[in-house]
């Protein structure tokens, strides 16, 4: 007789608790362009959506094995991560996004998403490498609504990847 394996099965983690972080762009920039952005982008954020990736495949009908066509793998992508808060007046963000218009390399960033727990401890966390800010949008204006007006910014990047915690909080 064995005996039963205990499973921990946590409650799942809620949506509405997360951070996003910036690490420094002089990683990937010239020293004179690095030293005019900031550490880490200022506001918070109230919605980001994108983290995924997908695998191009392509199928292959081998002659002779008509069974099952075989499915190769290709090329990964992966989607942008879209940044969504209220109009803050730092200059942060913007600052990110035009310092990547002025240089053909491009003002790239590392960062991650994380994940905050019911106790306001991180629990989980997705890093991003070399990302980019690709497009800024303004806010929609309108007089006869009283919402708050709110920016986006789409960053491009080259790799998702799951992060460890500790990882992220040394950042």
């Amino acid at each position: 007789m064995t005996a039963p394996i205990d499973v921990v099965r946590p409650d799942p983690l809620a949506k509405h608790r997360f951070l996003v972080t910036l690490d420094p762009g002089d990683a990937y920039l010239p020293p004179a362009q690095a030293a005019l952005l900031p550490l880490l982008a200022a506001g918070a954020f109230q919605e980001v959506t994108g983290l995924g990736g997908q695998l191009e495949v392509v199928s292959y009908a081998e002659g002779g094995h008509n069974e099952s066509v075989h499915q190769l793998p290709l090329r990964y992508s992966w989607n942008r991560l879209t940044l969504k808060r209220g109009v803050a007046r730092g200059p942060g963000l913007w600052s990110w996004y035009v310092a990547g218009l002025g240089d053909s390399l491009g003002a790239r960033r590392d960062g991650a998403v994380v994940l905050l727990g019911a106790d306001g401890q991180p629990a989980a966390a997705w890093s991003f490498r070399a990302g980019l800010a690709a497009k800024w949008t303004g806010p929609d204006l309108n007089a006869e609504q009283n919402a708050v007006a709110v920016e986006q910014l789409e960053i491009a990047h080259e790799g998702l990847s799951q992060a460890g915690l500790d990882a992220v909080l040394r950042t």
